[in-house]
């Protein structure tokens, strides 16, 4: 594959490879193996990085020297006086160490070589060189899958990690060895989804928020939205407190049969196509939660938006996007829209008859149970000091919920 992509760039004169391992055994061994053919047949030279040791055939052998003379465009080595190298390493081989935070995007081809059993990693190892500022008009993955047989390499390693997660969960002494059920539950529930993943990996590229292993820091920053609850509840104090839960109200959906309600406003393509019909609830864990933080942010609170046809369009770990359409929809209305509250009356019998809302509320809180025990265990199965919450304090009911507020989109 590296003699290939070298007679046949797929972009003009772009040579430049990474190939990634789990194991810097492994690491070790292929550039053993390829850097004197390398040489000899190219020309051109390459480097090693994986965890404390580097090797390279060209300028200094140290970790930031061998990026910056691999990706010299993304790391602005014109720009530094202190590096007088003029030629290039087209060949890095890695390992996890240089999968987050680095920018590569000179180099246009990624292998790896084995393939990480967390398949985030995957997508963070491709990352590297899919990124803004890059000048290279095709780039590519290619995946060395284990053996013809996935199936079974996925079931050991399942076994394998879930032992694992038992063992550092029940190492705690916080949890009874002898009631284990309930971790094994949970570790097989994300380990099944992480599979479902991988095998669906060998077939498309995933884009790394569709993977639904973490939660961005880019969701929780809302200060714009914190400045305007700040100045509203400043302004109805006693209001807010005065009023009970489950508060409710009825707006019609921008490309909805009600949408002309909405008067003079206008609304892209975008929003009619994203918000449609269906509730968007609130929710507040009852028990201490204090421990959940780490699984969700803004702990004890809950946010879902579900369709009537009761497909859950974004749940808690979406909560930003949760907010713009709640304020897309509320902000400036001064008062209920009566022909939706009339309407939702006589669904409802004057709230007398709510089985198909009780339903969506059920819906809703199951996915957030669902997610919530897929980051849970996923902290057990990445992180090998991870703690989290005593089972006690997880989510695992909706009677552990109580409804704090919803908005009907019609």
């Amino acid at each position: 594959m590296i003699a290939a992509k070298i007679n046949q760039p797929i972009n003009t004169g772009n040579k430049k490879i990474i190939v990634f391992t789990a194991f810097a055994d492994t690491a070790n061994y292929l550039y053993n193996i390829l850097k004197s053919w390398y040489a000899q047949e190219f020309g051109l030279d390459c480097a090693l990085i994986c965890g404390g040791a580097t090797q390279t055939t060209l300028g200094k052998n140290d970790y930031d020297s061998i990026l910056v003379n691999f990706s010299p465009l993304s790391k602005n080595r014109a720009k530094m006086s202190s590096v007088k190298e003029t030629k290039d390493i087209d060949l890095l081989i890695a390992t996890d160490c240089i999968s987050e935070g680095q920018n590569l995007q000179d180099c246009d081809t990624l292998i790896n070589y084995d393939i990480h059993w967390n398949p985030v990693r995957i997508i963070q190892r491709f990352g590297r060189i899919d990124r803004l500022g890059s000048n290279n008009e095709f780039i590519q993955l290619v995946n060395f899958w284990p053996t013809p047989d996935l199936d079974n390499y996925i079931n050991l390693k399942a076994r394998v990690e879930s032992r694992m997660a038992l063992v550092d969960m029940t190492a705690t002494g916080e949890d009874n060895i002898l009631n284990a059920e309930p971790l094994h539950d949970l570790v097989e529930n994300e380990l099944n989804y992480r599979n479902q993943q991988l095998l669906k990996l060998k077939d498309e590229v995933l884009d790394l928020e569709d993977m639904d292993e973490g939660l961005s820091l880019t969701d929780f920053t809302m200060d714009d939205f914190r400045i305007e609850l700040s100045n509203f509840l400043d302004a109805h104090k006693k209001h807010l407190h005065d009023s009970p839960l489950g508060l409710y109200a009825v707006v019609p959906a921008p490309g909805g049969e009600y949408a002309a309600i909405h008067g003079g406003r206008v609304f892209s393509e975008t929003e009619k196509e994203i918000i449609k019909p269906g509730v968007i609830f609130c929710l507040k864990q009852k028990q201490e939660a204090e421990g959940n933080a780490a699984i969700n942010p803004l702990s004890p609170y809950f946010l879902a938006y579900i369709g009537t046809d009761g497909a859950v369009r974004y749940n808690y770990t979406h909560a930003r996007h949760i907010l713009e359409i709640y304020r897309l929809l509320c902000q400036g209305v001064a008062s209920p829209y009566q022909k939706l509250c009339e309407l939702f009356n006589a669904e409802t019998d004057y709230c007398e008859k709510m089985a198909d809302y009780a339903d969506l509320l059920k819906k809703a809180a199951d996915e957030i149970l669902s997610v919530f025990k897929k980051r849970s265990a996923h902290k057990l199965t990445s992180e090998r000091g991870a703690l989290i919450a005593p089972l006690k304090q997880q989510l695992d009911n909706l009677n552990q919920f109580e409804l704090i507020t919803w908005l009907i989109v019609k």
